[in-house]
């Protein structure tokens, strides 16, 4: 019976957030160390489902840069990489396409669907939602750097995703986009994310993350900060203590909320059921980072 009615409190608890988020969109970022750990992968999008069960409207924007580069190693191509770009040429673009936009978006859409839920791939081959443009990069001596077939996000079929997720199934969307000519663009997946959280006017934006969040002290997971305003996030930078790879990933998430997301999270997408204990528990496990209190 006290076994009941634990399970019985936990369920209220969700209550609250349920009901304050039901219809309300959620993009959630994912890629990296989660991809690569198939029980992770799986507990993830069973929070997906659930997520979409009690009426919210989650949205998957993923990359796949592990598998590309696995890729890329059995045909015999060497990975290059520019200011932390994946340097796409012909032959890198079309195992992009092939690894990215079909073998794991629609892979994910499958497991979504093996695990009760319904999902849409929205790739090249089936609808695209992404549109944007070619990018270079500054060079040291401001001579632009070329990418190969790298773009950004400039539009998104809302209407597409909105239709999708009214009619109760998760969109799947791979970090790929179509410029005006019709070249195909492969993109940065956290870019990518942030363009879909803006145009849908999303309530969350998760970034799936191999660390915990944000640190007071980066050698003490105890220390972690679970709730911060943009101004304190701006103060934890200038003090140093957000440090090194942590500190982009922050600014990302400032700019996120500057185009009018109204909260990003960072979570370890590693631990089970992170994303629900994120979103439908009170202290959450990461770090939410909303414009104001």
């Amino acid at each position: 019976m006290l076994s009941a009615i634990e399970k019985a409190d936990v369920l209220i608890e969700a209550l609250e957030w349920i009901r304050r988020f039901r219809g309300k969109v959620t993009v959630i970022k994912l890629g990296g160390s989660v991809m690569e750990n198939p029980t992770a992968l799986r507990h993830l999008l069973l929070d997906v489902v659930f997520m979409e069960s009690v009426g919210m409207r989650p949205v998957l924007v993923h990359g796949g840069g592990a598998a590309i580069s696995r890729a890329m190693a059995e045909a015999g191509l060497e990975a290059r990489f520019i200011q932390g770009r994946r340097y796409t040429d012909d032959a890198t673009l079309k195992i992009v396409e092939e690894v990215l936009a079909y073998e794991t978006n629609e892979g994910l859409a499958a497991q979504i669907e093996y695990l009760g839920g319904r999902a849409m791939p929205l790739n090249f081959r089936s609808t695209n939602v992404l549109f944007g443009e070619r990018i270079t990069l500054p060079g040291e001596d401001g001579t632009p750097i070329d990418l190969g077939h790298v773009g950004r996000v400039t539009r998104v079929d809302r209407a597409t995703i909105d239709n999708l997720s009214y009619a109760e199934q998760v969109p799947v969307i791979p970090s790929m986009c179509i410029d005006e000519s019709g070249q195909k663009l492969n993109v940065n997946a956290d870019t990518a994310a942030t363009a879909v959280a803006v145009a849908l006017g999303a309530e969350k934006l998760v970034y799936l993350s191999d660390v915990q969040g944000v640190l007071r002290d980066k050698n003490d997971p105890a220390s972690l900060i679970h709730s911060l305003t943009a101004a304190e996030a701006r103060e934890l930078i200038a003090a140093g203590i957000v440090q090194s790879g942590m500190i982009p990933k922050v600014e990302a998430c400032l700019e996120t909320l500057d185009k009018g997301v109204r909260k990003i999270h960072i979570i370890d997408g590693r631990v089970r059921h992170s994303l629900l204990l994120e979103v439908y528990t009170s202290s959450g496990v990461g770090t939410e980072i909303a414009a104001q209190r």
